[in-house]
């Protein structure tokens, strides 16, 4: 009959050399100077049986023999790891033998019906013989076929033109056993790219030739510059063909291989997992002492802080709980707060399991710790359905101190979204979790309670909390309707339906009642970025002319930067601004001294990074709301980097002002607010009530108030693929930083001036490693990339005249950018060949200017000091 794979003749014995290689290197080399191995050998083929009824079901006896390892690449002498080895010293003996072990595999029309081997052979010589076997499975007309091979189950698509088969198979569609995780936010993520093609040529309808090649690519996806490869190439290719042994007759496949070998078993065909042992690693009390030093507290802006947190975070990936337990228990209260970092970044079981046994949430002495373990968690990378129940469970029992009982419902907010975001919504420890936030939101009675839950829901940004922010946002008084109103502002556009926006325009405008102008504000920027109306815009901009002073400023300034910046609804903006020419000058002359700016801190060809900056004063010059953002995004995804709010009210006694309109009742109160990572942190109160601020005014040192200090893990990506020619490669990608951003503000009688300062110092590191570990050897690439910032951001204020004088200020220190790319090849028995290249270059510090008009008030404010400083009194 017509033969629909390849056909061995009887009686012959195929010769063939047979090679498996491995490169690592960067994306776009070539592959000359790669690091990597080849194994080659002979190939032995003859036809054991063939089936009377039907002669497309053949068995066939497959024999590796003249085993040879060496270099990819030509290498000197001295740079040869493999220099002086023969291959039974660098495999084993047990290894090589395993490995020239023959094979059997039975061919039915062209496909691997079922491979026999050894029970008891090593995973990883079963795996070469595994992709040799594959090699086998081809078929001799077009289509496409679901195969399951070394790699496991996968959609083939075959091409076939006379002599020449080409097999392409989609590796993604592979259904096999994987191991890994990837980062919560795109950005911080790396990008994949597998594909796998094979070339048969045929002659006398069997295989003359094999050339098959598969390509794994890494990249890291904020930049695109950085990435590895890994190409896994086979080469098959008929030497000559002698006489050799007879067929076997009889029926039954069974029994012919029972007279082969009683020994052989049928095994899978797909790979097995080989689990690489570590001989030499230290342990992880071991790697603590060795990076300790680069943990303390005064270190954490420095780039070894983030490398080592890195680092140990690996190691603890390994450990066991009580491993884990012993590093906590010894250490002492300076340091356990980077070890409680890294234990609880690690998520895996032992880790959180360590942790939770460690931290005891009815002692109110260790809250720092608690604190650091919860923010930790807020920025898990994959977390797990078991830590939202974990944090559940705590937050239902006691808990010493309350702003760890608000931290802790507020994290809960943040790990609710992450896994909703990754289609785990369902899952029952998120519906108990969200039906807790907003049953308690619902009965509390408390203002704190009531913020707490809210600031629980900004992290959340579940959609059928909206209706329930909405009435927070429209009926309530003071923080509590400006927190709602931000927690709207921080949901996708795509979720405010026309009842948010009728509800924002009735609050913008006053319809139902008076509103403070930082809530009327927010509002008017919901509306502003959800795709308005003509009318929604020109209801805005005819309000303009009619509001306070400062608030007046400010609107206007918003829409210049909507217009400035191209923001999406800048078309509608310009349209009504056009319509609107008659009746425009004096409403859009106004004085004042609030404004709103936007500008970029980098453009780049993969991710670019902004900031907006704007302020509110009341009308006797006291700062209302101040708001620092930075975003960070490219073409897919965005990433809410950093926003720092300092918000202020019912100062206006001190300086003794008329408040405005609407706010006499105000409490004295300021305090900050800060997002980080898409996480809401839990605000801090600079003061709360006259009594406080005048006792902290007289003492004031001006002493920046810590807001967050800590070590976080950003990019978090492992994945382990099996290559086709039977070894294993695995990618890990850890990024990791390490922070302190502080604020503080000051006033100065005297000169009648308040100075706000926010200092963000960062240092980053990021380790990125794909390699091929083959027992024998160790082969891969690692890159890595660090950075030292820092990010002042200062306002002055002079209100000893009206309008009063605001300088800003924005400047980035001069910092440092390195990074490294080594290759490497290493023998368990130390023996290692090394490549590395590496480029480091300062970035040059930078003032950013913001509008003009700030740059003129500056000029005008740092003159003005120097005259009067000299004649105190």
């Amino acid at each position: 009959g017509h033969a629909t794979g390849a056909s061995l003749s009887n009686d012959k014995l195929y010769k063939f050399a047979y090679s498996a290689e491995v490169h690592v290197d960067q994306v776009k080399a070539s592959l000359q100077k790669s690091a990597g191995y080849r194994i080659s050998s002979g190939v032995d083929v003859n036809l054991l049986w063939r089936n009377p009824d039907h002669d497309d079901d053949q068995l066939i006896k497959i024999t590796i023999r003249d085993v040879q390892v060496e270099n990819v690449n030509e290498r000197p002498a001295a740079k040869n790891i493999f220099k002086g080895k023969s291959t039974e010293k660098i495999l084993g003996k047990e290894y090589l033998e395993a490995l020239q072990r023959p094979i059997v595999v039975e061919l039915a029309r062209g496909k691997v019906k079922t491979f026999y081997s050894y029970q008891n052979e090593p995973a990883f010589t079963q795996n070469i013989k595994r992709g040799l076997a594959s090699l086998f499975q081809l078929q001799l007309h077009s289509g496409t076929a679901s195969e399951v091979d070394i790699s496991g189950k996968c959609n083939t698509t075959y091409h076939v033109r006379q002599d020449q088969v080409t097999k392409i198979k989609a590796l993604d569609s592979c259904e096999i056993e994987k191991q890994g995780f990837t980062s919560y936010n795109q950005i911080l993520d790396v990008r994949t790219k597998a594909t796998s093609a094979t070339i048969y040529v045929l002659e006398d309808g069997f295989i003359k030739s094999i050339k098959a090649e598969e390509n794994l690519v890494f990249i890291l996806n904020s930049r695109r510059k950085t990435g590895v490869k890994i190409v896994s190439k086979q080469r098959l290719e008929l030497k000559s063909v002698q006489a050799g042994p007879g067929l076997i007759a009889g029926k039954q496949v069974t029994s012919i291989i029972k007279t082969l070998d009683s020994s052989y078993v049928a095994v899978s065909l797909v790979a097995e997992p080989v689990k690489s042992e570590c001989k030499k690693c230290p342990s992880l009390s071991e790697h603590w002492q060795s990076i300790r030093e680069h943990m303390h507290p005064e270190k954490l802006s420095k780039t070894e802080a983030a490398r080592s947190f890195l680092s140990f975070i690996q190691n603890i990936r390994k450990a066991t709980k009580e491993e884990i337990l012993q590093i906590i228990r010894s250490e002492n209260k300076e340091l356990l707060p980077q070890v409680v970092d890294a234990v609880t970044s690690a998520q895996t079981p032992a880790s959180l399991e360590a942790v939770l046994e460690f931290l005891d949430f009815k002692d109110a002495s260790t809250s720092i710790l608690q604190e650091r373990f919860l923010y930790a968690c807020g920025f898990a990378s994959h977390p797990s359905e078991m830590l939202l129940k974990s944090l559940t469970a705590k937050f239902k029992g006691d808990i010493a101190n309350e702003e760890i009982r608000e931290t802790l419902v507020i994290v809960m907010g943040a790990l609710i979204r992450k896994l909703c975001d990754r289609e785990d919504c369902k899952l029952p420890a998120v519906v108990e979790a969200k039906r807790m936030i907003l049953n308690r939101l619902e009965k509390a009675k408390k203002d704190d309670n009531v913020r707490m839950y809210l600031l629980a829901l900004k992290n959340a940004l579940l959609p059928e909390a909206i209706p329930l922010l909405l009435k927070y946002a429209e009926s309530e008084e003071g923080h509590i309707s400006n927190l709602a109103a931000t927690a709207l502002q921080r949901y996708d556009p795509s979720f405010l339906t026309k009842e948010v926006k009728k509800t924002m325009n009735r609050i913008y405008h006053q319809n139902r009642k008076v509103h403070e102008k930082t809530v009327r504000t927010t509002a008017a920027a919901i509306i502003l970025n959800s795709n308005p109306s003509y009318m929604e815009v020109k209801n805005i901009l005819l309000s303009i002319g009619e509001l306070p002073l400062e608030m007046s400023k400010y609107m206007l300034s918003m829409i210049q930067d909507i217009l400035h910046f191209e923001m999406p609804s800048s078309k509608t903006v310009r349209k009504v601004l056009k319509d609107m020419r008659v009746h425009n000058y004096d409403r859009f002359s106004k004085t004042g001294s609030s404004s709103a700016y936007s500008g970029y801190i980098t453009r780049g060809p993969d991710v670019s990074s902004t900031y907006s900056l704007d302020i509110l004063y009341s009308g006797s010059g006291i700062l209302r709301r101040s708001n620092m953002n930075i975003r960070i995004f490219d073409r897919n995804a965005e990433l809410h980097a950093s926003q720092v709010v300092i918000e202020a009210q019912g100062l206006e006694s001190i300086i003794a002002a008329t408040p405005d309109e609407g706010e006499e009742n105000l409490d004295s109160f300021a305090g900050m607010s800060a997002i980080l990572f898409d996480v809401q942190l839990r605000p801090v109160t600079f003061f709360q009530g006259y009594g406080d601020l005048m006792s902290k005014m007289l003492s004031a040192t001006g002493d920046p108030i810590n807001v967050v200090k800590g070590l976080i893990l950003l990019t978090d990506y492992s994945q382990e693929i099996q290559l086709q020619s039977g070894p294993r490669a695995s990618a890990e990608f850890l990024g990791g930083l390490a922070i302190d951003i502080s604020g503080g503000m000051e006033f100065s009688l005297w000169y009648r001036e308040s100075k706000t300062n926010v200092k963000n110092r960062v240092a980053t590191f990021l380790a990125g490693n794909a390699e091929v570990d083959s027992f024998f050897i160790k082969t891969g690439m690692e890159t890595t990339m660090e950075a030292e910032t820092t990010l002042d951001f200062i306002s002055t204020v002079q209100f000893s005249q009206y309008p009063f004088l605001v300088c800003m200020q924005m400047d980035r220190v001069d910092s440092p950018f390195r990074r490294y790319m080594t290759k490497y090849e290493s023998l368990p028995s130390g023996r290692r060949y090394t490549a590395r290249r590496g480029k480091a270059e300062l970035l040059a510090g930078n003032e950013y200017p913001l509008h003009q008009e700030n740059s003129n008030m500056c000029k005008m404010v740092f003159g003005a000091k120097s005259d009067s400083s000299s004649n105190w009194f």
